[in-house]
């Protein structure tokens, strides 16, 4: 079978993907989901002329000349507006927030005046309408001002509560059931066997779940056994999962028996065999509603394909479209080989030169098995290919990590 190239790949697994469902939540839910329609004002901001400063509201005709003075007749503190209205030589103390009275069209902040019981002597004149937000500074009912999609952060959070939104309308998360495979792993904090190791993929994958606005569904570890492994993706059926993804025993040995168990169980597979380096053996396919992606077993292979690949399909189906790949232009700090036919992700050193300049220093270890070297990289050098030998200096793309 000739392997997929990775382009292809991303094509046939993200065609067809829809956006997932609306649901309403609670602002103090929102922070990092997706806005699923665009949200408008439900009031103006701020609805009345407010100050902007503490001081006196007064108006402007009677403060154009230092000494005057004029009579205070009354207090407006925030929240508390001055009832009356403000006439000719009078002022109201005012603060910060505060409606700006009838008849005031300026304020005159405390540093610029002196208050000798209830009369202010002006020591500055202000600026006509100085220190006064006007009604709908911000802005105004109806007006549309958070655009879906979106992801949601303290800023749009915040504009969303000051609209007057106590719930707001987001895409729902997607569901990933993670499935790790193979006798040979334990679980973190376990003491494993001489012939054992302990499983890493899936903390790492479900970490990139989380981040990419998913939900991860944590089903264990599974033994390389057929049965066992069918109640796994049973059980992930019956959770309603978006995406399953299994992490190992996609190859061709005599023990990897995950594609065998999927195909039994329904699945329609789309492709296997990548033509990339780390992550060959890569699967996707789909039973029903539920999309299928398996994973190589190898640790570096794992997260480098899920960064590749189940990233763009969560971000799909949270309706922020197919993301490409965040690649940039680094100088090279080391020479680099001939590529052969498969498309290399190499592990890199990040720095930066004396001009600015991003320079990645590639790891002279690559094996997919590293973990140490992925943690310690800050970018994948993208080798397309039959890519021909480069040398330190020359510019290569990179994905930055």
């Amino acid at each position: 079978m000739s392997l997929m190239p990775v382009a292809e790949a991303r094509r046939l697994l993200l065609e067809g993907v829809a956006r997932r469902e609306t649901e309403l939540v609670d602002l103090s839910k929102a922070n990092g989901r997706v806005l699923a329609e665009d949200l408008a004002s439900t009031r103006t901001q701020p609805p009345f002329p407010a100050s902007a400063m503490d001081g006196y509201a007064v108006r402007h005709a009677d403060v154009a000349e230092s000494s005057k003075t004029l009579s205070v007749i009354g207090e407006a503190p925030a929240g508390h507006a001055f009832g009356g209205s403000v006439g000719h030589g009078e002022a109201v103390r005012i603060f910060t927030g505060a409606p700006v009275p009838e008849g005031a069209d300026t304020i005159l902040i405390q540093e610029n005046a002196r208050r000798t019981g209830d009369v202010i002597e002006v020591l500055e004149p202000p600026a006509k309408a100085a220190f006064v937000r006007p009604a709908g500074l911000d802005f105004k009912s109806g007006e549309r001002l958070l655009a879906a999609p979106t992801v949601l952060n303290f800023r749009g959070l915040a504009l969303a509560a000051a609209m007057n939104h106590a719930q707001l309308p987001v895409v729902r998360r997607p569901v990933v059931a993670i499935l790790a495979t193979g006798d040979e792993l334990v679980r973190p904090g376990e003491n494993p066997a001489p012939d054992q190791i302990i499983a890493s993929n899936h903390a790492g994958v479900a970490a990139l779940v989380e981040d990419c606005g998913g939900v991860p569904l944590d089903l264990g570890i599974s033994k390389d056994d057929p049965v066992e492994l069918a109640g796994h993706v049973k059980t992930a059926l019956a959770a309603e999962a978006d995406i399953l993804v299994t992490l190992g025993g996609a190859s061709v040995g005599d023990h990897d028996l995950v594609q065998d168990v999927l195909g039994a169980e329904g699945m329609d597979l789309a492709f296997w065999r990548i033509a990339m380096r780390p992550g060959k053996p890569l699967m996707a396919g789909h039973l029903g509603r539920t999309k299928v992606l398996g994973l190589p077993g190898n640790p570096v292979s794992s997260l480098v394909c899920s960064l590749l690949f189940l990233k763009p399909l969560l971000k799909t189906m949270l309706g922020l479209g197919e993301t490409e790949y965040e690649e940039r232009i680094a100088e090279l700090g080391a020479d680099l080989p001939e590529n052969d036919r498969r498309q290399d992700y190499v592990r890199a050193l990040l720095d930066t030169g004396t001009d600015g300049r991003l320079v990645v220093t590639p790891f002279e270890k690559q094996d997919s098995s590293m973990l140490g070297l992925l943690a310690r990289s800050g970018a994948l050098i993208v080798r397309p290919p039959h890519a021909p030998r480069a040398g330190a200096g020359e510019n290569v793309p990179i994905l930055m990590l």
